[in-house]
């Protein structure tokens, strides 16, 4: 396996929260960014498209001179759409930037998966993991149509890898916060006066920085195939032990390791060992 040195990265979803930052986090690394989004991208880049990232013609014309892809670009929510929107939006562009990505000569792609994946999240019932800490063989529980499309954006990778040859990292993001806003505050008040809340999160989170850092270590590491990881800050988003919070809230759920502190209830091992990913930001104001 051999590292890669990105020289030109295509970013779908440029003018998103996370695209934001991880155009901010490119420029900082003297590495051009294409960016593409339906709305006017909020950063640096070299070159700016407009669009839908599952129209195969402006995604061909935005890899020109790409040799990585950041696709971000997705409906966040499955709650501010119809189902069907969401689920085939979603995947459409996945395949399509993928698809085209393979076409172009790209080999490294690194995708927006989430923790939303395990389906725990939006289910239209409560459920439960099947162990903890949560890693990434556990079985996935998608009853939600933006859970679906990560879990067929995930497949799709993995054809991707197999059919073409190209390295594919979906990331599943928990949580992102950014710095400045007072939503990670407002978010860790709420687990904590009302953790029930953060149950179907597991009450995990990551700073948008890490999140880009990990975009980067993701098309840079020695790595082949396609690998689904966990990514999450070390500690909860909540100022209660959380084996307290696992006795109140899941005590049937096997727990397979201690969870002593504040620490998150999923393992972050693949992360950590293919990347060598470990989040260095932190949220400790009112926990």
């Amino acid at each position: 396996m051999n590292s890669h040195q990105p020289h030109r990265v295509l970013v779908t979803g440029a003018a998103g929260r996370l695209g934001r930052v991880v155009l901010a986090d490119l420029a900082a690394r003297g590495v051009p960014a294409v960016a593409l989004d339906r709305a006017e991208p909020a950063g640096p880049a070299e070159k700016s498209f407009q669009g839908n990232a599952g129209d195969p013609a402006l995604v061909r014309a935005a890899l020109s001179g790409v040799d990585t892809v950041y696709h971000l670009a997705a409906i966040p929510t499955p709650l501010a759409h119809p189902g069907a929107e969401v689920f085939t939006a979603n995947t459409a562009a996945t395949f399509t930037v993928l698809d085209e990505a393979a076409r172009a000569g790209v080999t490294r792609a690194v995708i927006a998966s989430s923790f939303s994946v395990t389906g725990l999240p939006f289910g239209p019932r409560t459920l439960v993991p099947p162990y903890l800490p949560l890693d990434e063989r556990a079985p996935l529980q998608v009853a939600d149509p933006y859970a679906l499309s990560k879990q067929a954006d995930e497949a799709t990778a993995a054809m991707a890898a197999l059919a073409h040859g190209l390295t594919v990292t979906p990331l599943r993001f928990p949580y992102l916060v950014f710095p400045g806003s007072a939503e990670p505050a407002d978010l860790a008040a709420l687990f904590t006066r009302d953790p029930v809340r953060g149950v179907c999160s597991l009450w995990t989170y990551l700073d948008s920085r890490d999140a880009a850092r990990a975009c980067w270590l993701a098309s840079t590491v020695p790595l082949t195939g396609c690998h689904p990881m966990f990514l999450a800050a070390p500690d909860t988003l909540c100022a209660h032990p959380t084996e307290d919070l696992l006795d109140r809230f899941l005590p049937g759920v096997p727990r397979r390791a201690p969870l002593p502190g504040r620490s998150t209830p999923v393992d972050l091992t693949v992360a950590r060992t293919l990347l060598g990913f470990a989040a260095e930001h932190e949220f400790t104001e009112n926990v």
